[in-house]
């Protein structure tokens, strides 16, 4: 039997133990194994409670399980659910018993949704929501993942490609339809019309500068600087929590130490980085020349500082901030920041930090802008509106040229909405032209 056809099972809750463990099955045997284990098949989507018993009739526990008969369900197949205690040997006997069965075998990663997925149940979009959604560690996050899950994009993009399918149906007609004097150039300036409106309007969705994927992906700040100034103090207060080891000796810190914030529902990376200064140790070399490659790659800078004339010495292209620590064990602070935002703190007693976390949510927001209405939340999804909206141009372009021209120009949009939604078929074309012009009749 091919892996697709067999039954899969899993844990689909949180690591055991726990006071309730769920386990899930999809495909064809889920019956036969939620009927053997409680005894009979449960009423459909009607919470009931039952012993469950392995083959030997030993009992596993006292449980609720769940039926949903396929297609009603969350994968498109046969669906059982086990409400069970989440001891470690109770899912063990669980698992023993449900293996026990022909064609089950334990799901691999993302397995449920990729059977959602090709049964229809999910587009694309809508998968990669879901994904983000279980991972999303700010509310901003999980908002936006939860609005790709109910289709905020997959809706957008199925009508696009609707409304390039009906473009390209007028244009293929106006060829078929080539000798019957001004009937081609109606279908055709029609067509041409659709075609614009909807490059404007793909277009104006790729202005939005990538914010959705900004959101998704999170702000990263950097704290740098010399040795000895308080980063790590400084990540440990910003964590709430000892991430960083803090020691009076320069180049204790050798490797970039990662922590995740949520500062006012947005998802921020504050990174610890080695102390820049000249060293002959090879170790903390590589932990200067990655502190400042780190730096580079971040959204913002903080660059640390305790002594009076210290200036910021960052000096590349990433906005930086200079942060003048221990302002409780220096009484006087002359330096200037020169044209970065200064702030005056102390790590290690806490003075000043609440002025700098509330400047850090003021840049996040900025940053962030108005991302919540983004359309586009990944790389592969804004690359694909690319490919679409520059076939859409070329169709544009080419209609002077030749309609055959444009029409595969029309062809590689649908082509390229399809490989968003995860939904492609040549057939589309044929179907609505078919319907809509009766060709051969």
């Amino acid at each position: 039997m091919h892996p697709r056809d067999q039954t899969i099972f899993a844990l689909s809750s949180g690591r055991p133990p726990s006071a309730i463990a769920i386990v899930r099955l999809s495909g064809p045997m889920a019956e036969s194994v939620i009927a053997g284990l409680a005894g009979k098949t449960p009423v459909p989507r009607l919470a009931t409670r039952a012993l469950l018993r392995d083959s030997n009739h030993q009992p596993i526990d006292d449980a609720v399980v769940l039926w949903f008969p396929g297609p009603a369900s969350a994968t498109g197949e046969d669906v059982a659910e086990f409400h069970v205690h989440g001891g470690r040997a109770v899912l063990a006997a669980m698992f023993d018993a449900i293996a026990a069965f022909d064609n089950v075998r334990p799901a691999e990663p993302g397995e449920f949704t990729r059977r959602a997925f090709e049964n229809g149940k999910l587009d694309l979009t809508e998968a990669e929501g879901l994904d983000d959604l279980i991972h999303a560690d700010t509310d901003r996050q999980r908002r936006q993942a939860l609005r790709q899950l109910k289709g905020l994009l997959g809706d957008r993009a199925r009508d696009w490609r609707e409304r390039i399918i009906a473009a390209s149906a007028l244009i293929e007609a106006g060829i078929d339809f080539s000798d019957e004097g001004d009937v081609p150039a109606e279908l055709i300036g029609s067509a041409l019309e659709k075609i614009r409106a909807l490059h404007d309007e793909i277009k104006q969705v790729l202005a939005g500068q990538g914010l959705g994927e900004r959101l998704r992906d999170g702000l990263v700040v950097a704290i740098a600087g010399p040795p000895n100034v308080g980063k790590s103090t400084l990540i440990n207060q910003l964590a709430k929590r000892e991430v960083a080891i803090v020691s009076p000796h320069a180049g204790t810190t050798r490797d970039v130490i990662e922590v995740q914030l949520d500062l006012d529902g947005y998802p921020v990376t504050v990174i610890d980085t080695a102390g820049i200064r000249e060293t002959d140790d090879p170790v903390e070399q590589e932990g200067v020349r990655r502190a400042r490659a780190r730096a580079a790659e971040a959204d913002l800078v903080l660059w640390l500082a305790d002594s009076g004339d210290a200036k910021a010495g960052h000096g590349g292209a990433t906005p930086t901030w200079l942060v003048r620590n221990k302002i409780d064990l220096v009484r006087t602070m002359t330096g200037e920041g020169g044209s970065y935002p200064e702030f005056r703190i102390s790590a290690a007693r806490g003075d000043g930090l609440s002025e700098l976390i509330a400047a850090l949510v003021g840049f996040a927001q900025d940053y962030f802008g108005t991302s919540e209405g983004g359309l586009i939340s990944r790389t592969r999804q804004r690359g694909l509106l690319q490919e679409t909206v520059e076939s859409l141009q070329r169709g544009i372009d080419v209609v002077g040229q030749g309609e055959e021209l444009a029409a595969e120009e029309l062809r590689r949009a649908a082509f390229s909405l399809g490989r968003l939604l995860g939904r492609v078929d040549v057939e589309d074309i044929l179907d609505v032209i078919f319907r809509e012009f009766c060709v051969g009749k």
